[in-house]
């Protein structure tokens, strides 16, 4: 894969169709998509026009397919990075930043699915040379490359072999190229903040937010939560951007969406590559598409005052195994004895770990639902479940929320509570292991 200028001009634009395509494919035409390709290539690369252009014609055909399928897992690794004041224009140092947003996707064609990791940005880290650090530090003091490096290095070495940086300014503008995001905001946000020119004032329940009013709800951080809160309404922006480019209605405006956000990107996905991807994610499902956070606690720093991301590493394990199949039989073996040395309370479940945090919100029309069930849970042998705050967004169906990343708990909980929705994202109960959000189909259980 070439390392020019060139080449990566080529690639910027390119990304984003293929996160466009991936994103649309839920409910959109193939065709539909390619033709806004072609609208915004045509006047930049005539030879990539016919290579477009033929692919689709062969994706399009069923007496020939292509070999534009993938054939095993990748892992690419994303970075939303800060502006680089001195830097010049569309030059490379734009995206030599620190970053503000790191994540980590594991497209899987195996079981067809997608994996999401966030990775905080203060979680602690040794670089060479510099010692211990945040992990955001990594690509100011040494690009993709030491950041990939970093990552590998926290996560026992996944292979790590695309990678992605995305400057900022592209978050904001690609809100408004879609018409705002509709988000749920769960409480009042009122904070300023003289120093970053951020005065920040967004009331409570549903909302299309502007691009202003969405990096606004993404940067808020004065909720007790600091960065960990951030990466909760990240995903709900996730969520919410993926809906909105789901929506037909966004076709005709998906040309100027990625001629303004091929500016933004820096990648070393090949054409090749971003056909291979976005044929694949023709065929995801929503429900394939899962999210998770690094798990992990934070911790101050006796040395230099600063607060750490702190990893967990026995979480860490279960979210590799689980999200990435980063195997270790040593680990599948300590969670087996773990849950069989706590599952004595209640023999009609010895899967199902006793010592599970459980946090339970009320999203119902009924104030004592969650209690009831919560009580219920306690009876069945779970000693470490409490009612948190209500939900304040009303919910027609319950949820098990995959705090921490436990997909085998989450399923498990699934059969013993006889239903409710998994959600594998990580907007629940920040200290629990997983989170039930009572809706309306339990409340009066």
């Amino acid at each position: 894969m070439t390392n020019s200028r060139q080449q990566r001009q080529i690639t910027r634009p390119l990304f984003w169709i293929f996160i466009l395509l991936l994103i649309t494919a839920v409910s959109a035409t193939f065709g539909a998509i390619f033709g806004a390709i072609t609208a915004l290539l045509a006047p930049v690369e005539p030879e990539i026009i016919s290579k477009a252009l033929n692919s689709y014609e062969i994706l399009t055909s069923t007496a020939k397919r292509p070999d534009y399928r993938l054939t095993r897992p990748v892992n690419i690794l994303v970075m939303g990075v800060d502006r680089v004041p001195e830097a010049k224009p569309n030059s490379l140092q734009n995206f030599n930043g620190r970053s503000d947003t790191i994540l980590l996707i594991r497209v899987d064609p195996i079981d067809k699915s997608i994996n999401l990791l966030s990775i905080p940005r203060d979680t602690q880290v040794e670089l060479p040379g510099i010692g211990k650090t945040k992990i955001s530090e990594a690509n100011f003091q040494g690009g993709q490359a030491l950041t990939r490096e970093a990552i590998a290095k926290i996560l026992n070495n996944p292979p790590i072999e695309r990678y992605v940086r995305v400057s900022s300014g592209a978050f904001r503008e690609l809100v408004e190229l879609l018409g705002g995001v509709d988000v749920f905001v769960p409480q009042p946000m009122n904070y300023t903040d003289n120093a970053q020119r951020l005065n920040i004032n967004l009331g409570q329940g549903w909302q299309t937010l502007n691009g202003e009013q969405a990096d606004q709800f993404a940067r808020f951080r004065n909720d007790g939560l600091g960065d960990i809160g951030r990466i909760q309404r990240q995903q709900s922006l996730i969520q919410a951007i993926w809906k909105r480019l789901s929506n037909a209605a966004t076709l005709p405006r998906l040309p100027q969406i990625i001629r303004v956000m091929q500016k933004y990107v820096d990648t070393n996905l090949s054409f090749e590559e971003i056909l291979t991807l976005g044929n694949f994610g023709l065929q995801l499902e929503r429900e394939n598409f899962k999210m998770v956070m690094l798990p992990g606690s934070s911790s101050s720093s006796e040395e230099d005052f600063r607060s750490y991301w702190i990893v967990d590493e026995i979480g860490r394990d279960r979210v590799m195994s689980q999200f990435f199949k980063l195997g270790n039989p040593d680990f599948i073996q300590q969670e087996r004895r773990r849950s069989q040395s706590q599952t004595s309370r209640n023999t009609n479940n010895p899967n199902l770990p006793r010592n599970l945090k459980i946090s339970i919100q009320n999203a119902s029309s009924n104030p004592k639902a969650a209690t009831r069930l919560a009580g219920k849970l306690l009876n069945q042998g779970f000693d470490r479940v409490s009612v948190t705050q209500d939900w304040p967004d009303k919910q027609r169906y319950s949820q098990i929320i995959v705090q921490r990343g436990d997909l085998t708990a989450a399923e498990i909980l699934k059969q013993t509570l006889g239903g409710g929705k998994i959600e594998a994202d990580s907007t629940g109960e920040i200290s629990s292991d997983l989170t039930i959000r009572v809706g309306e189909d339990w409340a009066n259980r």
